[in-house]
C-alpha cells in the first residue's frame, strides 16, 4: 500500500467545473487517501492504508472508516453502484467483491478459475454489468497487457472487449450505456504511453477521442453526460504513475477539439482513478500530494 513520502501531504479538494473555484476538504501528513468518488447522498469515499473511508465534502470534516467484513485489504478502485446502498472494491487478491455502503459483510463476485487478475473502474447505469481490466499473468510472473472485459454481477457471461495486442485500463460506461470510455496504448508505437478512446459496448472498433502527446488516463462522465474530465501526464510518461505535475482536462458537450484545463496539480496515481463527479454534475473530487518545495 502506498504511503506519504518525507514532507508529502494529502490533500483532498472539491473543484466546480463551470467556475475552476477549488475548495480544499482534507488535509493530512499521516495517510496516504486515493481515489475519492460520491454516493447519491453526497459523501465521499476513499480507500487509505487498504481500507475504505467517507469523508463529508465539507471543510473541517474528518474522514470515517466504514467497517467491511470479508475483504482484503484494497486498491483505489472502488464504484458505487447507481441503483442500490453498495459499493463494488477490487482488492489486493485480484478479485472484485460487493458490500454494503454503510459497511458489513463483503461477497466476491470474481473466480479463480479465469487465472485473470481483475481490476474494477465501472459499472452499467442499470447497476447490473461491470467492466474491469483484466490481467493475465505470464509464465514467469510478469503482467501480461491489460484488456476490457464485462461481466454480469452474479460472475456469469465474462466477456473480453478489447485485444490482448495492447494494454487498456480506466475502463467506464457512458451514462447512455452505449460506450465503454478508457485508456489505451492501441495507438501508440511507444509502450505505456496512453491515449482516450471508446468502444462500443458489445465490443468493436476503438474510436480514438485524444491525440496529443500527453499521456492520457481515466476518462470520467459526469452524470448527466455532457461533461467528461481525465487525467493528463506530461509527454514522455510511461503508465499512470505517482508524483508528478498532471492536469485534470474537461471536454464539454462531446467536443473533443476544444479540450480545456480545469486543474493543474502534483499528483497522478490516485488522484481521479475513479469517477469522482458529483451527483450534481458539476463538481468533482480529486487528490493531490503536494511535497513541500514542488
Amino acid at each position: 500500500m502506498r504511503e506519504l513520502a518525507p514532507g508529502q501531504s494529502c490533500q483532498i479538494s472539491v473543484v466546480d467545473s463551470v467556475t475552476g473555484d477549488s475548495e480544499l476538504i482534507y488535509e493530512t501528513t499521516q495517510m496516504l487517501f486515493e481515489a475519492p468518488n460520491w454516493t447519491p447522498d453526497g459523501w465521499l469515499v476513499l480507500n487509505g492504508d487498504g481500507r475504505l473511508w467517507r469523508l463529508r465534502p465539507e471543510p473541517g470534516a474528518v474522514p470515517e472508516l466504514i467497517p467491511l467484513v470479508g475483504v482484503p485489504d484494497l486498491n483505489n478502485d472502488h464504484v458505487v453502484s447507481p441503483v442500490a446502498e453498495e459499493i463494488f472494491l477490487s482488492g489486493n487478491d485480484w478479485q472484485i467483491y460487493v458490500a454494503p455502503l454503510a459497511g458489513g459483510s463483503a461477497r466476491r463476485l470474481t473466480a479463480d478459475d479465469d487465472g485473470r487478475m481483475h481490476f474494477l473502474h465501472g459499472v452499467s447505469p442499470d447497476g447490473t454489468t461491470l467492466a474491469y481490466i483484466g490481467v493475465q499473468p505470464e509464465a514467469d510472473g510478469a503482467w501480461g497487457p491489460g484488456t476490457v472485459w464485462t461481466m454480469r454481477l452474479d460472475g456469469t457471461e465474462s466477456t473480453q472487449i478489447t485485444s490482448n495486442a495492447w494494454s487498456s485500463d480506466g475502463s467506464e460506461y457512458s451514462p447512455d450505456a452505449r460506450w465503454i470510455y478508457l485508456n489505451t496504448e492501441a495507438f501508440s508505437s511507444i509502450p505505456g504511453h496512453a491515449q482516450i478512446a471508446r468502444v462500443p459496448v458489445a465490443g468493436g472498433e476503438l474510436e480514438q477521442l485524444t491525440f496529443d502527446d500527453r499521456v492520457n488516463w481515466f476518462p470520467h462522465h459526469a452524470p448527466d453526460g455532457r461533461t467528461i474530465v481525465y487525467l493528463s501526464y506530461p509527454s514522455g510518461t510511461v503508465g499512470h504513475p505517482a508524483d508528478l505535475p498532471v492536469e485534470l482536462r474537461l471536454v464539454r458537450g462531446g467536443d473533443w477539439s476544444a479540450i480545456t484545463t480545469l486543474v493543474s496539480l502534483f499528483g497522478g496515481q490516485g488522484t481521479i482513478n475513479v469517477n469522482s463527479w458529483a451527483p450534481d454534475s458539476r463538481r468533482l473530487a480529486f487528490a493531490a500530494y503536494p511535497i513541500c518545495n514542488k
